[in-house]
């Protein structure tokens, strides 16, 4: 049998699918110049392949299937059996139309990912099947040659040690993995993606990556195997841990890197994890087994706000500390910041975004509040929605009726932070990593004046909307 994966590319902004918002996804579309610069870096190096696709692949391939991988182009189609479509929230209608195409050729089409799982209304008309729930179970069932029909349950697998590898041979293999930027950590062409856990423990509201499947994990031995494996195919690769806590258990990343380093493994690697499952210690074991970037939520500056959202605060004297400590070892940092949340006002937005230049992480990305489906926040805010375009639900366009900002004033706000953080010589020195405190100090200096600067420029946007 051949079986098409497609992991189709958008033509509309910076389109990141897969593990990105619990597998929703995420677009970016140009709103300002820094914006713009963003979106030109993030193609270079956020444009990672999916992992699902990679294990769906493998599973394939050990049947005996031929697997052919496709960003979307019609070509690629000549003499399918089977198309698996990857599917999101922001490109859907894209996916959907090249899901129509395919099925004119005669090809049985199923989606896989949250979306289809969540919101198979959007799907159910333009496709033989949906995989409903991690995509797995359903494709080793396709594996041994059934193709389903309709929406079918697709199985968590509790013993992840028993899927095999993800075959990146199969999956984005054109592309460049062997130039690196210093300063950035990533290399062009992004990395390769990794599994070490699946589902989340935590019970965020508005997040989405609890709502799928329950909490999982690899065990060591399993995780360090298939690092090995992918060391002996690629020269020092960059591996990037998508799970949404990478360092949950203390003890357990521990012994991930005394098994890394006791097998002498060469590569580089960055993760994504809560601030307050981090300390100096384990970041300096983490640094010496590869360790080099790593992104965390800090999400609001008001504690009360977050209790609301169900997310445990962390203390401010904490989050400094290990961002210190990060740009002394030259890890890249990258915070997350969410803009809307229903206590906030338009002094808390502010607050928050001054908390963001001054914690001095090495990137910030800041998002516009949105209400997935499927999550209790969702539920919670479904009468205030006035997006009926679920494409909007993008993470920068706002989609609900805010209590205490308007529509306009979200858009400002979020155009704001990253003029701020970005637009800064201290953004500049963290990004280059300088620490000579004579620099430093000047660095500061000049960030009151430009500060002084972005509020005079402000204060004149606002009165020119107001007055409109």
């Amino acid at each position: 049998m051949r079986v098409v994966l497609a992991d189709l590319q958008s033509n509309r902004g910076f389109v990141s699918k897969d593990t990105v918002v619990g597998g929703y996804g995420s677009r970016l579309e140009p709103f300002s110049r820094v914006t713009g610069v963003i979106t030109y870096f993030k193609r270079h190096f956020h444009d990672v392949p999916s992992v699902h696709m990679a294990y769906s692949a493998a599973i394939l391939a050990r049947a005996g299937h031929e697997v052919v991988w496709t960003r979307g182009d019609q070509a690629d189609l000549e003499h399918a059996d089977v198309a698996l479509v990857l599917s999101s929230i922001v490109d859907h209608k894209a996916e959907t139309a090249w899901a129509d195409a395919a099925r004119a050729r005669g090809v049985k089409v199923g989606f896989v990912g949250i979306t289809a799982s969540k919101m198979p209304e959007l799907f159910e008309d333009h496709c033989d099947f949906i995989f409903n729930g991690e995509p797995e179970s359903g494709v080793i069932r396709l594996a041994q040659g059934v193709i389903p029909q309709g929406n079918v349950i697709s199985e968590q697998i509790d013993d992840l040690d028993s899927l095999p590898f993800p075959r990146w041979d199969l999956v984005a293999d054109e592309r460049p993995r062997r130039f690196g930027i210093k300063f950035s950590s990533r290399p062009v062409g992004g990395g390769y993606p990794l599994l070490a856990s699946r589902g989340c423990p935590e019970f965020c509201t508005y997040c989405p990556h609890r709502i799928l499947a329950g909490y999982r994990s690899r065990s060591i031995g399993n995780i360090v195997d298939e690092i090995e494996r992918l060391c002996d195919s690629v020269r020092r690769p960059y591996v990037i841990f998508r799970d949404p806590l990478f360092t949950e258990q203390r003890e357990r990343v521990i012994e991930l890197c005394e098994e890394i380093k006791a097998r002498g493994l060469q590569f580089t690697f960055e993760a994504e994890t809560r601030l307050d499952r981090l300390d100096t210690e384990l970041l300096d074991l983490l640094y010496d087994a590869g360790f080099r970037a790593m992104s965390f939520g800090v999400e609001s500056l008001d504690p009360a706000t977050l209790k609301k959202s169900g997310r445990r605060p962390i203390p401010q004297t904490h989050q400094r500390a290990i961002i210190e400590h990060c740009r002394r070892r030259g890890i890249v940092t990258a915070a997350f910041y969410v803009l809307g949340f229903l206590q906030d006002d338009w002094n808390s937005v502010a607050a928050t975004i001054d908390y963001a230049t001054d914690l001095g992480s090495t990137f910030a990305q800041f998002k516009i509040l949105t209400p997935y489906p499927g999550t209790p926040m969702f539920k919670q805010m479904q009468s205030l929605l006035t997006e009926t375009d679920w494409e909007k639900f993008d993470g920068f366009t706002p989609t609900f009726r805010h209590p205490n900002l308007t529509e306009r004033e979200i858009r400002f706000l979020l155009g704001a932070a990253y003029t701020r953080f970005y637009m800064r010589p201290s953004y500049l020195a963290n990004f280059l990593k300088i620490q000579n405190s004579a620099i430093r100090e000047w660095v500061t200096r000049m960030d009151q004046r430009v500060r002084d600067r972005h509020d005079r420029e402000e204060l004149a946007d606002v009165a020119r909307f107001v007055a409109c």
